[in-house]
């Protein structure tokens, strides 16, 4: 077993891309040429509500990542939100209306009793772990083998189960059970963000704090063809430089992690999100998480996506400083202001702005 231990997701980066070019064996995939460790691989992240990552050469689109996780907690599996945001997560769709194995559908709504009646995983691992804080048989699952296997999907579940404990300190851990990860888009990019926001959801339901969170990965690999520049250029701020401890603004504190769910009944802070996703800021909403941090990033995100010049850009910037969130503020500041100077060089080189070709998020951000 191959162990990465590290503040946060920021600081896992350039760590795991220096262990995977020194220790990654070269394979070939159905997407091509990979570097995969050669045995199972653990990350465990000590402060997993750290969980915006802030390279740029990384490129992480933060809204995304946000807003989709947010989409997991509500349940959904339709291709028509993520698509709004990222275009080509149509292309992982069988049928062009919904995700096979949209994680959040799996948690809330796909599997049932014995009688048909729907098991929301959440809520019944809360309720258990309520009930009697030293239970161990608490597993989330992902992966149906009555249905996945053997099936020709474009989306079959890489995350197959999750299993939550609280541990001698009275906190929630987590650990993520992956069969195949990429490291950059999936392991160190979504997912950190995705569980980590359900490991904060699922430890304000129970009424305790957020612990480690380990995911481990039976084939963590990374595509050479996408990622071997960006392991070239962050591997050397791992060990021994260890620069991803003097640039992280986590450990700096230049910013503090945003609480999920900031006052009040977690259940009640669900259905305003789920509100906030199918029809946005409503009258009534009061949650400050949904009001003051994800409502202005969509926003600036809305406005990026339908930018006609650099100036719907500067608009997208300007909006994105209403975010209350400090971690997610700075990195949807820096995101777009990399946006913004591009878009301004191209346009002083005589290039017509098509936000649509130059200036779309990357393929799985």
């Amino acid at each position: 077993m191959h162990v990465i231990r590290a503040r946060n997701v920021h600081q896992a980066l350039p760590e795991a891309l220096y262990q995977i070019q020194r220790h990654g064996v070269k394979r070939d995939s159905r997407n091509g040429p990979v570097l995969k460790f050669p045995e199972p691989c653990t990350i465990v992240y000590e402060h997993p509500c750290e969980r915006v990552v802030f390279w740029p050469e990384r490129e992480a689109n933060p809204t995304f990542h946000l807003l989709e996780a947010l989409w997991m907690l509500a349940g959904r599996n339709d291709v028509q939100f993520v698509a709004s945001l990222v275009p080509r997560m149509a292309t992982f769709s069988d049928d062009g209306q919904t995700l096979n194995g949209a994680y959040g559908y799996r948690w809330r709504h796909h599997f049932r009793t014995p009688e048909g009646q729907v098991i929301d995983q959440i809520q019944t691992i809360a309720q258990a772990l309520r009930l009697n804080r030293n239970c161990r048989r608490q597993v989330l699952s992902m992966w149906d083998g009555g249905h996945d296997l053997g099936l020709q999907s474009k989306d079959l579940p890489c995350n197959t189960h999750a299993y939550f404990s609280i541990n001698d300190d009275g906190l929630l851990d987590m650990m993520v059970c992956n069969r195949s990860n990429d490291l950059v888009w999936g392991a160190l990019g979504a997912n950190a963000v995705h569980f980590s926001v359900l490991q904060e959801f699922m430890a304000s339901l129970i009424g305790v704090g957020v612990g480690r969170y380990w995911q481990t990965s039976n084939n963590m690999h990374l595509y050479l063809e996408h990622h071997e520049k960006l392991m070239e250029e962050l591997s050397p701020k791992a060990y021994p430089s260890q620069q991803y401890r003097e640039t992280c603004p986590y450990e700096s504190g230049r910013v503090k992690p945003s609480p999920l769910v900031p006052q009040g009944d977690a259940n009640a802070w669900l259905r305003e999100v789920e509100m906030f996703l199918d029809v946005g800021v409503a009258m009534g909403m009061r949650d400050p998480f949904v009001k003051r941090v994800a409502a202005p990033l969509a926003e600036a995100y809305a406005l990026y996506r339908s930018a006609e010049s650099p100036s719907g850009l500067t608009q997208a910037l300007g909006r994105v400083g209403h975010c209350e969130a400090e971690d997610w503020r700075l990195a949807a500041q820096e995101w777009y202001e990399r946006r913004l100077e591009k878009a301004k060089a191209k346009c002083a080189d005589g290039y017509e702005f098509d936000p649509q070709k130059a200036l779309q998020p990357g393929k799985m951000s």
